[in-house]
């Protein structure tokens, strides 16, 4: 260590109170999160140090700075924490967000369900969060990941590579547009799909959101006026994709999970339409059986 030592405990106390004064709720969780980073070691492992060098202390406070900004805290330290896995994220691609995690638990129980190798599909897929999830997940399964943005799939290709062997291998990205059935008919065949999950555009256009939010791309925000310009048009794709009693799970806007429950109830080739709400009873996804 060069320079002169300051205290880890200091450099912390300081950090999390910038960060609080700058409104962010997690100020503490987000300034471990940042000593940890210039430090490269485990946020856990943190209480075993006592004392950090002044070129770790600046680098400390200018990603505090940063992050004071409210830009977002995998932004700075380019990597997001998805259910088993860790992506590499940055602009241009859709932060994954802890509350996505039901979506990916829920689709892995239903792949349990399912003796044998199946296929499952992520549309609207990202940074490959749940892709990469389902086949971490669920040893056997292949998943198909689709996503028509050129940004989002560079950060979608690298995670793919840079997963382990063993789940990068089953994975298998799609560049294509999920409403339009014939470029989704070209790489994925009809009535082949065991469960498929989208965590689509769909926050409306006139929705307040936080301002990490303007971080993200806003094409993989914003679903239209109404939250579903997206949602509606992948449902007709969705039911072709599917299997005969294959399900699927919809991530929607708070407000719009009595769209989606209509949306697929209205095409017809949909049972058992059910909601979920997360641990703090938000509406969270609505699931769906093909007939």
């Amino acid at each position: 260590m060069t320079g002169t030592p300051t205290p880890v405990s200091d450099e912390l106390r300081a950090g999390t109170a910038c960060l609080a004064a700058a409104g962010i709720d997690s100020a503490r969780h987000d300034a471990d999160w940042l000593m940890a980073h210039v430090l490269g070691v485990d946020a856990g492992r943190l209480v075993l140090m006592d004392a950090i060098d002044d070129a770790q202390a600046r680098a400390f406070r200018s990603a505090v700075e940063r992050r004071a900004r409210r830009i977002p805290l995998q932004h700075i330290v380019g990597t997001a924490a998805f259910g088993p896995v860790e992506l590499a994220v940055g602009p241009g691609v859709f932060i994954p967000r802890p509350e996505t995690e039901y979506l990916l638990e829920w689709a892995v129980d239903r792949l349990r369900e399912r003796p044998g190798s199946a296929l499952a599909a992520d549309f609207c897929s990202g940074s490959g969060a749940l892709a990469i999830g389902v086949a971490a997940m669920s040893p056997g399964t292949r998943v198909v990941a689709v996503e028509a943005d050129e940004d989002a799939l560079v950060w979608l290709r690298r995670n793919v590579t840079d997963a382990a062997t063993v789940v990068g291998s089953r994975v298998e990205v799609v560049a294509a547009d999920v409403t339009d059935p014939e470029q989704i008919a070209d790489s994925v065949p009809m009535g082949s799909v065991s469960v498929l999950v989208t965590n689509p555009p769909y926050v409306p256009l006139d929705a307040a959101v936080g301002p990490e939010v303007a971080h993200d791309p806003a094409r993989a925000v914003f679903g239209g006026a109404d939250g579903m310009s997206v949602i509606e048009p992948m449902v007709p794709v969705i039911a072709r994709t599917l299997a005969p009693g294959g399900v699927v799970g919809i991530e929607h806007d708070d407000t719009t999970a009595d769209a989606v429950v209509a949306c697929l109830h209205a095409h017809g080739d949909f049972e058992d339409v059910t909601r979920h709400a997360d641990l703090t009873g938000r509406p969270r996804f609505v699931t769906a059986r093909r007939r």
